[in-house]
This record gives C-alpha cells, structure tokens and sequence, in this order.
C-alpha cells in the first residue's frame, strides 16, 4: 500500500469527525444560554420585555434599586425636617407678629405639599382623619401644627424605609387637618 494512499484513508476517516464537531461548535455558538431574571426562578419581573440578564448584571441592578431607595428615603427625611421646621417657624411668626404674612402663608402651604409627599411614602392615600378636638384660635392651632409636624418628623427618622408606617400616615392626616384649620382660621 502506497502512502498516499494511507494518508487518503486516514483524511477520508476524519473528515465526518470534523464535519461533526464543526456543527456542534457552530449550534453551541448560536444559541447562548439564558441565565434566569430573578434569583428567586419563575418569579415574574416587572418588565417582562427585558432581556434576560446574568449574574452581574443582576446584582448590579439590585444594588442600583436599593441605591434609589435609599436616595428617596433619605429624601423624605429632608422633607419631615423641613415640616418641622416649618411649624416652628410659623408658630414662632405668630407668636411674635400676632398676625400671619403673606410668607407664613407660602410657608403653610409648602408644608402641606410637604406632608402630602411624607403620607404618599408611607403608604398613605387622599383619605383625611378628623381631629376629634379641633382648635378653634389661630394661636393654638399653630401650637398644635407645630408640635405634630415636630412629632412626624421623629417618628419619620424611626421609621424603617422598608416599612410601611400607619403612625405616620395618621399623623400626616393629622396635620393636613391642622393646615386646613390653620388656613381657615387665618382667612
């Protein structure tokens, strides 16, 4: 047997071995392996029309989303402070005018738009309590706006982000209900 012809045996032998491996690399090539969405398995994703991620992309997606979690909490807490502040600032006004300005009454509104977004974060909804003893002088309905909004603010800062809190939605409802006395009594 001549070595050509050898050699051709041995090539004609392999050719089908390539051939073979040749389209198993090409179909492993073409059709990559979709990692999960979630973790969790068949859990469903709030955007389905997602492609599906991998590993690292989801955690970094995860640590995105608790990123922005943690900016708006910290957020409404700058929002509870401010409310504080404002019902100091207009108890302190009237204590010292014996009148409300025109300023006091941007201030009283900031701080409803103010208390309105704490209730909304908390989980709250348009839903107003009643004060069961409402104040009937302008004076001591700005006391009590003050002293609630100071309250909020501290049960606000105890408040886990996580947690839906009913304590703060009911004392927001409650100083929504001081700001309408408030702004009726002043008119």
């Amino acid at each position: 047997m001549s070595m050509h012809r050898i050699a051709f045996q041995i090539l004609a032998g392999c050719l089908p071995l390539l051939f073979a491996c040749s389209i198993t690399v090409v179909a492993q090539s073409s059709s990559p392996t979709p990692y999960p969405k979630t973790i969790g398995g068949d859990k469903q994703d709030s955007n389905e029309n997602e492609p599906a991620l991998g590993p690292i992309e989801e955690e970094m997606r995860v640590k995105r989303r608790i990123k922005l979690e943690e900016k708006q909490y910290q957020e409404n807490l700058s929002r509870a402070r401010e409310a504080a502040a404002l019902g100091s600032e207009l108890r302190n006004s009237y204590e010292q005018k014996k009148t409300l300005t025109r300023e006091d009454a941007k201030k009283l509104e900031r701080l409803e738009k103010l208390t309105k977004k704490i209730r909304g974060e908390a989980g709250g909804s348009d839903e107003d309590a009643l004060l069961d003893n409402p104040p009937h002088e302008l004076e001591s309905a700005l006391g009590k706006l003050a002293d609630v909004a100071g309250s909020l603010s501290k049960v606000v800062e105890k408040t886990p982000r996580q947690v839906i809190s009913a304590v703060v939605i009911e004392q927001a409802n409650v100083v929504l209900q001081l700001v309408r006395i408030t702004r009726n009594l002043f008119h």
